[in-house]
């Protein structure tokens, strides 16, 4: 494994911190509310970021939203490029991917996934088509973005995936208050048409043309996907809030001495440190392994773990090393620690994802048996 990242990487990644240091700074993020911050989004497109991800891979992405991590930016970067972006791009037909992804490029779509909590399912279910199209009926109860949304990624129970326009009829989009800023809603599909991505669930005159078609490969590639993004951008909120709480201990004296002199801040800061580099470090694992073509769906959960379960504790320190001011909801180290939580929320609860990973390794090493069995009575013969 290499994580060393590649010249494009670098470049973007170096662009990404610029704009989002110059742009998205804490008078403009209390200025802003919880509204997304449009001006920004727009900044980055024309600058190339979202494009970009198709040729800086997943890696490159993650590498971009520790950038916004870092200054807890509003804009919907990860569920533009893991929900429409790179969706679109290996999933897609080539009709799809010649029609939606200039507007994803520009900025002028924002896509985003209703998967559910952790992966854990939308309940959306295929009530019935049309020409070739299927029509949808469910509720999920939080989608990250829902509210700047144009372009819907959506699983079915059988977790075949569709697409949906916000806009069109039977589409109901709430909003919904979440830990941290940022235009979350309830979505409610009441016999919503929806195009399949990609051909698998092509070709159907009927309802019963929707049945058995098309396998849980692309809906595991984009969970996986997915975990990684947020996983990164949990990354970059624990730096951010770590920064904070160093350049304060550092700065701020008790006792005619600096905080960070003090033993247990060291040790408290330390553990920060070695979280925050967990997080980081299992993103990227997670991610080049999908940019190489290699399973990713176990590493992927495993990301995922440490920014729920290990994120916490970092943004839970970087509130607790500013003492009485980190509670204060106006300081910027507040935003950090409720991203983080949010992060966590939104990536599922700890013991949720690792009874996940525990089935799923069960599940390979019964198959690896099975295989080995199968070679060796093959050799037997």
């Amino acid at each position: 494994m290499d994580f060393t990242p590649t010249e494009e990487q670098r470049a973007a990644s170096g662009l990404a911190g610029e704009i989002f240091a110059d742009r998205s700074t804490p008078e403009r993020l209390a200025a802003l509310g919880t509204a997304a911050d449009t001006e920004l989004w727009k900044a980055l497109c024309a600058a190339g970021l979202p494009g970009a991800v198709e040729d800086i891979g997943l890696l490159g992405l993650v590498l971009l939203l520790e950038e916004q991590g870092r200054t807890t930016a509003q804009v919907p970067l990860a569920a533009t490029c893991v929900y429409g972006l790179l969706a679109i791009a290996v999933h897609g037909t080539d009709e799809q991917r010649e029609r939606l992804l200039p507007g994803l490029r520009a900025g002028s779509e924002v896509a985003t996934g209703a998967f559910g909590r952790g992966g854990a399912g939308s309940g959306v279910r295929v009530v019935g088509a049309v020409r070739e199209r299927a029509r949808l009926s469910g509720v999920v109860p939080v989608v990250p973005w829902l509210g700047e949304a144009t372009l819907l990624l959506v699983p079915d129970a059988d977790r075949r995936l569709w697409l949906v326009r916000a806009g069109d009829v039977g589409v109901g989009v709430e909003p919904v208050a979440t830990t941290a800023p940022g235009s979350a809603g309830r979505l409610t599909l009441t016999g919503a048409e929806a195009e399949p991505l990609g051909d698998d669930a092509g070709g159907m005159g009927d309802l019963g043309g929707l049945r058995g078609r098309g396998g849980p490969a692309p809906y595991d590639d984009v969970l996986a996907a997915a975990r990684t993004a947020f996983a990164g951008l949990q990354a970059g909120v624990c730096a951010g809030a770590l920064a904070r709480a160093v350049s304060h201990t550092s700065t701020r004296e008790q006792f005619g001495r600096p905080l960070s002199t003090n033993q247990a801040v060291l040790l408290r800061a330390a553990d920060a440190y070695m979280d925050t580099e967990a997080i980081r470090v299992t993103a990227y694992e997670a991610a080049w392994r999908r940019d190489e073509g290699l399973d990713a769906a176990s590493h992927a959960l495993t990301a995922a773990w440490w920014a729920a379960e290990a994120g916490t504790r970092v943004v839970h320190a970087g509130q607790h090393l500013h003492g009485g001011i980190g509670a204060d909801v106006e300081h910027p180290v507040h935003r950090h620690f409720l991203w983080g939580r949010q992060l966590a929320a939104h990536l599922g609860a700890g013991a949720q994802l690792l009874e996940e990973l525990g089935e799923l390794l069960v599940a390979e090493a019964a198959k690896s048996v099975a295989e080995t069995a199968t070679f060796v009575g093959e050799t037997e013969i």
